[in-house]
């Protein structure tokens, strides 16, 4: 894994919409490059709207993007965006992280699938190369699309949601390997929900209500009185249910 220098992320005056509604509004700011950054905030607040403006899935209202130097990103959206009813085996869903290199034309190498059979072992899956990924569990699956990352080896590693719905074991064992990504001085931007996780493992923090509410160290952003900014930001109404249980 021959890491390249990761670069910062920028955003500029970012605003986007989706669904034709507001989602991110005018947002200014920087991931320093090598940071380890969680996105929490109430449903709705923008924070997958964000990750998908930043690999380019959706484009800015106003603002932009901007890696400084320009690089790779490497994408894991939620899983209930992806379709799993296709039969591919676990090897060929990782091998799939080659395919910026690869293209249409290029075959995998014998050393592509070594480091394939590495990086399925590497994140708890011995064994089970072959497997189908319809087969699997929810928990499972999650170590496949980290196994395709490990292979994509891109500076800029975005996570939507990535310990959703998997039980404890498997969430511990992919945190440890997100953590050996910030080693390794990868920037990592994920989404998340749980604050306790979010406290202890991720030292930047971006709380997001369609606009950012704080953003900087884990410990200054996530204050009771932030977080209470960002629910009545998110809804001024007073609806306390958005995001009951963030401030524990």
């Amino acid at each position: 894994m021959s890491l390249r220098a990761a670069p910062a992320v920028l955003l500029h005056d970012l605003t986007v919409a989706y669904d034709r509604k507001p989602a991110v509004h005018h947002l200014q700011g920087i991931f320093p490059a090598g940071s380890l950054t969680a996105v929490v905030g109430p449903n709705g607040a923008g924070k997958s709207t964000l990750l998908k403006t930043m690999v380019g899935l959706l484009r800015p209202t106003e603002g932009r993007v901007e890696l400084q130097p320009p690089s790779a990103i490497a994408y894991l959206p939620q899983q209930a965006e992806i379709d799993r009813s296709f039969p591919i085996s676990v090897l060929d869903t990782v091998l799939l992280g080659y395919w910026r290199r690869l293209g249409w034309r290029r075959e995998v190498t014998a050393a592509m699938h070594e480091a394939a059979q590495a990086a399925i072992a590497a994140v708890g899956l011995k064994g089970l190369a072959q497997a189908a990924v319809g087969t699997l569990s929810v928990g499972q699956f999650q170590r496949v699309l980290f196994a395709r990352i490990v292979l994509q080896d891109a500076p800029v590693i975005l996570l939507d949601e990535p310990f959703a719905a998997i039980d404890e074991a498997t969430a511990a064992d992919l945190v440890a390997v997100v953590e050996g990504w910030h080693r390794e001085g990868r920037t990592v931007i994920a989404v998340l929900h749980d604050l306790g996780q979010v406290r202890a493992h991720f030292p930047q923090a971006l709380l997001l209500a369609g606009a950012a509410v704080a953003w900087g160290p884990t410990a200054e952003a996530l204050t009771p009185d932030n977080l209470h900014r960002a629910r009545r930001q998110a809804d001024p109404w007073g609806a306390d249910e958005l995001i009951e249980g963030m401030a524990s």
